[in-house]
C-alpha cells in the first residue's frame, strides 16, 4: 500500500501540468489570432473591398446609375472580339509559362552544376532581367524590334536576311510580346528550380549513378519527382502575373497592331479607363477569375496528392 500510494502521488500532478500547458497553449493561440486580427482586417480591406465594389460596378449600365445585373456579360459573351482577345490572352499566358518553366529549369541546371564561386556570378547575373524594372526593359526591347535602326534588324542584314517588321504584323508582334515576357519572367522560376534543386539529396544521384541511370534518367526519376510541387506552384503562379499582365504588352505594342497583341489586362484598361465605360472594364477584369481559379485548383488538387502520396 505504501508504494502504491508514493505512484499515486508522483502521477497525481501529471494531469495537472498537462492542463495548465493545454490551457496556456489556448491562450497563446488566442493572443496570436488577436495579434493577427489588424492584418486580417488591412486584408480584408484591400481585397475584399474592391473585389465586391468591382463585381458591383460590373452590374451597372455605361452611366453607372442603373443595375442591369449581368448584361454586361451577356455583351462580352456574344462578341467575337472579346473571344479573340481571350484566345490571345490564353495564347501569350500558356506560351510564355511553358517557356519560362523551361529555360528556368535549363538554367537552374547549368547554374547549379557550376562549382560554388561561381554559382554566385552567373546567378547575379541571370537574375539581371528580373530586377529590371519592367517599364524600362521592355523600353529598351523596343528600340531592339525597331524597323529602321533596330539592333536585331542590323544583325540580320549582317547576314543576309530581310528586315522583319517585329511589332508592326502580327506575327512577329506576338512572338515578339512571348519572348519579352520569356525574358522577365524566366529568372524567377530560375531561382525558385534552383532553391529545389539544393534540397534534393545527393544520395539519390548516386544511387542512381550506381544503378547505371543515364543523365536523363536521373532527371526523370530523380529530379522531376523532387521539384513537381514547387514547378506546379511556380507555374500556376507565373499563369496568374500573365493573364493579368498588363505593362508588357501596353508599353511594347499598346495591344497593336490592329489589335493583334490585346490581351484582357489592357482591354479592361481600354475599355474603362480611355473609353470612360468602367462597367464594362469591370467585367473584362472579373472574366480573368474563373479562368484563374480553375486552373488554380487544378494545379494546387496535384500538390495536395502528390504531398498525401508521399
Amino acid at each position: 500500500m505504501p508504494v502504491e500510494g508514493q505512484a499515486r502521488q508522483q502521477q497525481g500532478p501529471v494531469p495537472a501540468r498537462r492542463r495548465g500547458l493545454h490551457a496556456l497553449l489556448q491562450r497563446r493561440s488566442a493572443i496570436a489570432f488577436l495579434m493577427t486580427v489588424p492584418l486580417l482586417v488591412v486584408m480584408v480591406g484591400l481585397v475584399a473591398y474592391p473585389t465586391g465594389f468591382a463585381i458591383w460596378l460590373s452590374m451597372l449600365d455605361r452611366t453607372t446609375t442603373r443595375f442591369v445585373g449581368l448584361a454586361n456579360f451577356a455583351l462580352l459573351l456574344d462578341s467575337s472580339r472579346f473571344w479573340g482577345i481571350v484566345w490571345q490572352t490564353c495564347l501569350f499566358a500558356f506560351a510564355a509559362v511553358a517557356l519560362k518553366a523551361f529555360l528556368g529549369f535549363v538554367a537552374a541546371h547549368f547554374v547549379h552544376n557550376l562549382p560554388a564561386r561561381g554559382q554566385r556570378k552567373w546567378r547575379g547575373m541571370l537574375l539581371v532581367p528580373w530586377v529590371i524594372p519592367a517599364a524600362m526593359s521592355v523600353l529598351a526591347w523596343r528600340l531592339l524590334f525597331e524597323p529602321s535602326f533596330g539592333a536585331l534588324n542590323w544583325i540580320l542584314e549582317q547576314v543576309g536576311l530581310p528586315r522583319i517588321l517585329w511589332l508592326g504584323e502580327t506575327g512577329w508582334a506576338r512572338l515578339s510580346v512571348i519572348l519579352v515576357t520569356v525574358w522577365f519572367g524566366a529568372p524567377f522560376f530560375m531561382v525558385m528550380y534552383l532553391a529545389s534543386l539544393k534540397s534534393v539529396p545527393a544520395e539519390l544521384y548516386e544511387a542512381a549513378s550506381i544503378d547505371g541511370a543515364t543523365w536523363w534518367q536521373r532527371i526523370r526519376y530523380v529530379t522531376l519527382p523532387m521539384m513537381r510541387n514547387i514547378i506546379a506552384i511556380t507555374m500556376i503562379f507565373s499563369l496568374i502575373g500573365s493573364f493579368a499582365g498588363f505593362t508588357i504588352v501596353n508599353v511594347l505594342t499598346n495591344g497593336g497592331p490592329l489589335g493583334a497583341t490585346q490581351v484582357l489586362g489592357t482591354s479592361a484598361f481600354l475599355v474603362g479607363i480611355i473609353g470612360g465605360n468602367l462597367p464594362m472594364g469591370a467585367a473584362i477584369s472579373l472574366f480573368m477569375v474563373p479562368v484563374l481559379a480553375a486552373a488554380a485548383i487544378l494545379v494546387l488538387r496535384g500538390v495536395v496528392r502528390r504531398g498525401s502520396d508521399s
